[in-house]
């Protein structure tokens, strides 16, 4: 299964949840991750890179923009956000039926947004792992067991 993770400019939220999805090595699980209003090539954010380091965890140390060609790649697309999904669906129709947030993919209950840690300090950064790290075991969860 291809799973596409999707934030804003793919230096925060979506690098953090590929690389915590990643790290978890599940059997036929291919992951990517783009910014809705990303450009490729620039580096993700100091915070995340030192999160992703310090956990040892493989991780895409530059953005990428969402892309056609990445959207027809993935079976699953998972935004960060309500307004992300939105975006999502008005650039790609074709979308449709495989477009989520990850909170309502894993558990649709209550807010349906990841907080954004840009702009903020580390352990802003730290709360925002520590909440993808949740919702990553349950869509680890949710994924070995279909």
């Amino acid at each position: 299964m291809n799973i596409y993770l999707i934030c804003t400019g793919n230096t925060c939220r979506s690098p953090l949840a590929e690389a915590i999805l990643r790290s978890k090595n599940v059997p036929g699980i291919s992951v990517r991750s783009a910014g809705l209003h990303a450009a490729d090539g620039f580096p993700i954010s100091m915070h995340s890179e030192t999160l992703i380091q310090e956990m040892d965890m493989p991780y895409t140390a530059e953005s990428r923009a969402i892309s056609k060609e990445d959207v027809a790649w993935a079976d699953l697309i998972l935004t960060m956000t309500v307004s992300h999904k939105q975006g999502v669906l008005r650039r790609f129709p074709e979308a449709e039926g495989k477009l989520y947030t990850l909170k309502e993919y894993t558990k649709p209950s209550g807010d349906l947004d990841i907080q954004d840690p840009f702009g903020g300090n580390l352990l802003m950064y730290r709360e925002t792992f520590k909440e993808l790290s949740m919702y990553m075991d349950l869509l680890e969860k949710k994924l070995t067991e279909e």
